[in-house]
């Protein structure tokens, strides 16, 4: 109803558009009723989402390296890939880049590597035999200290544990909806020669180069 009120103050012809507009929102979009035009619920800019990181050697989540968070942190993939690649700085080592819609509602992504990445393989191994993925989930994720007695002084660090929940439908829709819609990567830690073990709703720039056009008979 307050939809069609605010249509019938507009010229026929806007009010029309305004109304085809809104047929066909998809679930993570929503319209202007001023201008008619369709505006993402999400901030993206592409190949640059906003970056959570986890502190390995103080078990805390951060986000950029500056905003400090706790040592636990709860998200719902979007996108995601599990790879081996040298990026870093780290040499080569196996990593999981999780890509989700933060509380702010920004794409954002998170890396996890070593033991952290063994855990992550940990819970999508259960998920598989109910059929669902990672984008079926609510995931919060833990710092779980651990301890090298090798050395000494002994060495204290975090690895990060992982548990699950199933998430609501219709959020599991519209993060599906947008996930198709636009091309979800990081491209700072895009490489040509890394090494997938697993990809979901993940834009790899390097098997997307358009080809060279071939030359047409005279």
């Amino acid at each position: 109803m307050a939809q069609e009120l605010q249509n019938s103050q507009l010229p026929a012809d806007e009010s029309k558009t305004l109304v085809l507009n809104s047929g066909h929102l998809k679930s993570y979009q929503s319209l202007d009723v001023h201008t008619g035009e369709v505006i993402s619920k999400y901030k993206y800019l592409e190949g640059h989402p906003k970056q959570y990181r986890f502190d390995a050697k103080e078990g805390k989540f951060n986000i950029n390296g500056t905003v400090k968070l706790s040592d636990t942190f709860t998200f719902q993939p979007i996108a995601w890939r599990i790879f081996e690649d040298d990026i870093m700085q780290m040499g080569r080592k196996k990593w999981a880049e999780l890509f989700f819609v933060d509380d702010k509602q920004c794409v954002s992504v998170i890396l996890f590597h070593g033991w952290s990445v063994e855990n992550l393989f940990k819970l999508i191994e259960p998920l598989y035999y109910d059929d669902l993925t990672l984008a079926d989930v609510v995931i919060t994720a833990t710092a779980q200290k651990k301890e090298n007695t090798k050395i000494t002084p002994k060495g204290v660090y975090y690895i990060a544990d992982f548990a699950y929940k199933v998430a609501d439908a219709d959020k599991v829709k519209e993060n599906k909806e947008f996930a198709a819609d636009h091309k979800i990567y990081r491209v700072d830690t895009l490489t040509d020669v890394a090494d997938y073990k697993a990809a979901h709703n993940f834009y790899n720039l390097y098997l997307h180069t358009p080809a060279e056009p071939s030359l047409k008979e005279a």
